[in-house]
């Protein structure tokens, strides 16, 4: 059988937000396969029969949904149907063991107590493909079981032994043809044991299987096989459009302010004109370290985007320009835009030497999904936009831990303005900047329209019974709230984001005042920052889990109430598991998680955090290398933390529980510079102003929710919920 040529691989993708974590363990169990990945409903049987016996195997990853409804199932349920002459070795996860079952007799039913992100020990038969595997522990995310049928095709090679579900069939193989499966997750993080040997052992069976029943068939040296790809697809990187100028050069000073007042620095920048533009990326508290202040001037050019529109609209001072978005995306078109202005020769210590800077909504990640957003054709002067990024050519750069601060210009011969800054800077007064209006608390003057406590348990339980029919693991739950200021208590922006920033301090804070977005924000939780090439690396660093900090609260007591917690645990492993899918649909196979729920100290808070990293191949051209942190925001977004698992089914559901847009809540703001590098955090504990809600009684907008699991508690949800949102409502001297 083997002429020399890699076998080839299927791998059918049931919309599952693991899918590429299977992806790569299937990479790792048969290091030169040839792994192709479609979805359960891009074929049919006819369409996919004159080339099902060119593969070697398939694997039936899982996925949403029930094994009996075809929209979740699609194809897989043909697979198993196939005639002997058409007959392939099939490995089935989760959903494929469902399937598996219930094609052969088996019958499909709820578990009592749905295990979502719980890790179980699995006893197995020691044969096929648990071959020489003890006792295994492995990761479970599943809410529906198969039983199959006495003396009928399908033999138990796996179970788990539940303390609230009693025995729960864990994995199985037909007995006459070559089909196996387990109804846990092998590619899970936490998975241990039951993992990569159980794919290896399938890999062997399936090599004999075909070595007895296809003695004629050898691996192909290509296999073309339309609305497929080849996995991993590092080749399809956005920044394949090198430019071919050469880049331009960072122009930088740079001087020691010990005690430096930051908010000074950005008052003697004209934070306080609510009429012109500012960006203000503040490092508020720890573990943040460096703030960046835009300089900018009528001629920065400032880009608007609405997903459902066509353009891409460039304001820069009088001058507006609709630029067509014809054959490419808003993700190619800037990133085309920062190509063409790259430059080089900055301080490496330095994380932003300018570029774009400003935010993205939730419904900017969909596209990547195919999810669409129902939106009117066009839009008014009301309405935020998705996309809202101004480019800095000038920039000030502030290391909190060094009192060090760098002024920047991306513009020739900009020398002058560089020494005239650094002087201006050098002579600002180092004493705190406080609030210098007080804070009004008049009755009346100031409202908050939270939420209907009867609506948001109705949205939990719902929200819970689709956990229950296995349509989603996870599903982040939010809602919006709104801050009415009457005219006579409103008070400079600036100053409501000083008062934010006194009480809710934070590491990934904001100011953005980007027309028609004013954006205020104290943000705990960084999405995604990205390195510079060459060797560009990837962190994300999701935020599931959160203790107040109170006197009595100490490292201790905060470890033994989140990391001693099952319920914060299965919710930061979900979207642990769902980002590493990401960045192995964006990068292959080099990703690692490089700290599982470690409880992290902030100003106010302890934190539940994981991190992941990712990066391409050594090897990897520059130019693709350089792409690299954009394509993964692009193909990351919305964030896994604000969404649940899998995605796209969990977005969907939400749309449709909520009944709203969420905006630039769920979202992400922050920077992409201009030579490589970025830095995006999550769009929560913020609030947003539009301008045509400035001049009479302003509305503010705020979001707040939590991840919804099978272990939820409506009630607790529903404090919680408060509990986030009262962060940024003291900032108008108000609370839920």
């Amino acid at each position: 059988m083997d002429n020399g040529n890699p076998p080839h691989i299927l791998l059918v993708d049931s919309y599952c937000s693991f899918a590429y974590n299977l992806a790569a363990l299937c990479k790792k169990a048969i290091p030169f396969s040839v792994l192709h990945v479609i979805k359960n409903d891009t074929h049919s049987i006819k369409d996919l029969l004159p080339v099902l016996r060119q593969f070697s195997a398939v694997v039936v990853g899982p996925g949403p949904g029930s094994p009996n409804k075809p929209t979740d199932i699609g194809i897989v349920r043909d697979l198993w149907k196939v005639s002997e002459e058409h007959l392939v070795p099939i490995f089935g996860v989760c959903l494929g063991q469902q399937s598996l079952g219930i094609e052969h007799g088996a019958s499909l039913h709820r578990l009592d107590t749905v295990k979502h992100g719980q890790v179980s020990i699995v006893r197995h038969t020691g044969t096929e493909i648990f071959e020489d595997l003890p006792e295994v522990k492995v990761v479970r995310y599943h809410s529906l079981h198969v039983k199959p049928l006495e003396g009928g095709d399908i033999e138990v090679l796996a179970w788990s032994e539940d303390e609230e579900n009693g025995k729960v069939v864990m994995g199985m193989r037909h007995v006459k043809k070559p089909f196996w499966a387990v109804q846990y997750h092998p590619e899970s993080v936490l998975t241990d044991g039951g993992g990569l040997k159980v794919v290896q052992n399938f890999w062997k069976l399936a090599q004999d299987w075909n070595m007895q029943n296809r003695s004629c068939f050898v691996p192909q040296h290509g296999l073309d096989l339309i609305h497929s790809h080849i996995w991993p697809r590092i080749s399809q990187q956005f920044a394949a459009h090198m430019s071919q100028k050469p880049p331009n050069r960072v122009h930088y000073a740079s001087i020691n302010v010990p005690d430096l007042s930051i908010l000074h620095l950005c008052e003697s920048l004209g934070a306080h004109d609510d009429s012109k533009p500012f960006v203000f990326l503040d490092s508020a508290a720890n573990p943040g370290r460096f703030s960046i202040l835009a300089c900018l001037n009528k001629s920065s050019p400032q880009f608007t985007h609405y997903v459902h529109e066509n353009y891409i609209t460039v304001t820069a001072g009088t001058l507006i320009q609709q630029h067509e978005l014809v054959g490419k995306d808003f993700w190619t078109w800037l990133d085309e835009y920062r190509e063409s202005r790259k430059v080089t020769g900055g301080d490496a210590t330095v994380p932003f030497w300018g570029g774009f800077t400003g935010y993205l909504t939730y419904e900017a990640g969909f596209g990547g999904l195919g999810v669409p957003v129902p939106r009117r054709n066009g839009h008014n002067d009301t309405e935020h936009p998705d996309v809202n990024l101004v480019w800095i050519d000038r920039s000030i750069v502030v290391d909190a831990s060094t009192s060090r601060v760098w002024v920047q210009s991306l513009l020739a011969d900009d020398d002058q303005w560089i020494q005239n800054m650094v002087k201006q800077i050098a002579s600002l007064p180092q004493s705190s900047a406080m609030p210098s209006t007080p804070l009004p608390m008049v009755e009346d003057q100031v409202s908050v329209k939270i939420p209907d406590h009867t609506q948001y348990i109705s949205n939990i339980e719902e929200s819970m019974e689709c956990l229950f029919s296995g349509d989603s693991y996870e599903l982040c739950l939010t809602d919006l709230t709104r801050i009415t200021v009457t005219q006579e208590a409103a008070i400079p922006t600036w100053e409501r984001y000083k008062y934010l920033r006194q009480v809710n301090p934070a590491p990934h804070s904001a100011y953005l005042r980007l027309r028609p977005t004013t954006f205020l924000s104290s943000s705990p939780e960084r999405f995604l920052s990205y390195s510079r090439s060459p060797g560009a690396v990837c962190q994300l660093r999701p935020i599931k889990g959160t203790v107040r900090k109170l006197p009595h609260v100490t490292r201790e007591v905060a470890e033994k109430l989140l990391a001693g917690n099952r319920k914060e645990i299965a919710e930061n492993l979900m979207i642990v598991d769902l980002i590493r899918h990401d960045l192995h649909n964006a990068l292959g196979e080099n990703v690692n998680m490089t700290k599982f729920c470690g409880v992290e100290e902030y100003k106010t808070v302890w934190q539940l955090v994981s991190v992941i990293e990712g990066s391409l191949p050594g090897g990897t051209p520059i130019m693709v290398d350089d792409g690299l942190g954009w394509e993964v925001l692009r193909r990351s977004l919305p964030p896994g933390s604000m969404t649940g698992a899998p995605k796209k089914r969990s977005i969907e559901l939400l749309q449709s529980i909520e009944g709203h847009e969420r905006g630039l809540y769920s979202g992400v703001f922050g920077y992409w510079c201009a030579g490589g590098g970025g830095d995006w955090s999550v769009t929560i504990r913020s609030c947003f102003l539009h301008d045509s809600k400035k001049g009479s009684d302003e509305e503010w907008v705020v979001g707040a929710g939590g991840a919804i699991t099978a272990l939820s508690d409506p009630e607790a949800e529903w404090e919680e919920m408060k509990a986030k949102l009262n962060g940024v409502l003291r900032g108008f001297g108000a609370s839920s």
